[in-house]
């Protein structure tokens, strides 16, 4: 039996759907969630193999005393989803410092606290998995979302480097990049008023924003069947490093590897030229 850490539990999102896949496959779950009194009621019929825990996770702190908590209650942390995380949507030129900051906090520097204070554990005992929510945004820059997208490339980086540290601790690293997903993710854009202090972008933002609006409850992402395929790669015989996650994703990404090759390639004589 496994235990299962996952932030961002808020109920609609990718954090329950990994929680109620884990307790079927037996394991026992720490959920996160800023306001865990939502998850009360989902939480009670599993009785003792449910931990519901309230956490900012840009919260130093309080990302500690939760993970003492869980290993206090479970003996170990087998599995980190780090699944808390949004975006705002903005120019690169006119989104309020304000975004930019909440931005990085929230989808990379909470996630470095997250995983600093579970290695420990996991390096003790030989053994974990860390499973790091990115999103094709952090493969592919979005218009209107350049943070959210500069903080995603971030994250592919820092794991990149992460799974190369802890591979000899036993601890391995996967990456989830999912497209766009049947999840309460667009939900609150409607009523989200658009700050861009440049006015030359706000039409852009305006587009952006009022497409992502109408696209809520639309998306062709199936959370459930995106969890079983992250749980598919992990169970692997040879787990992949990262896996795409939906049809739209999938081709995009794979756009934009060919065209990113055929590029490195039609320069090769420019790059091989630099050195002495």
């Amino acid at each position: 039996m496994r235990t299962w850490f996952i932030t961002g539990g808020t109920p609609g999102g990718f954090g329950l759907v990994y929680a109620e896949a884990a307790l079927k496959e037996g394991d026992q779950v720490v959920v996160t969630a800023r306001r865990p009194s939502e998850l009360r009621e989902w939480a009670e019929p599993h009785g003792g193999r449910v931990l519901v825990l309230q956490l900012d996770v840009t919260d130093a702190e309080q990302v500690r005393a939760a993970v003492k908590t869980a290993e206090e209650r479970f003996g170990g942390i087998d599995v980190l989803v780090n699944n808390a995380g949004r975006g705002w949507f903005g120019s690169v030129e006119g989104a309020p410092d304000e975004t930019i900051r909440r931005t990085f906090d929230l989808n990379l520097f909470a996630v470095v606290e997250v995983i600093r204070a579970v290695l420990p554990g996991m390096r003790a005992r030989g053994d974990g998995w860390i499973v790091n929510m990115s999103s094709v945004a952090g493969l592919v820059g979005a218009q209107g979302f350049g943070y959210y997208s500069a903080a995603k490339f971030a994250l592919e980086g820092l794991s990149e480097t992460l799974r190369q540290e802890v591979e000899p601790f036993g601890v391995r690293v996967l990456v989830v990049e999912p497209g766009a997903f049947r999840t309460k993710a667009f939900a609150g854009f409607q009523n989200e008023p658009v700050n861009e202090t440049v006015d030359a972008y706000v039409p852009m933002v305006e587009g952006v924003k009022a497409a992502f609006v109408a696209h809520d409850g639309k998306q062709e992402g199936d959370p459930e069947r995106g969890v079983q395929a992250v749980i598919s790669a992990m169970n692997a015989p040879v787990p992949p490093q990262r896996i795409v996650l939906g049809n739209s994703g999938y081709d995009v990404v794979v756009a934009m590897h060919e065209n990113a090759l055929a590029e490195l390639r039609a320069n090769e004589e420019l790059s091989r030229g630099a050195d002495f």
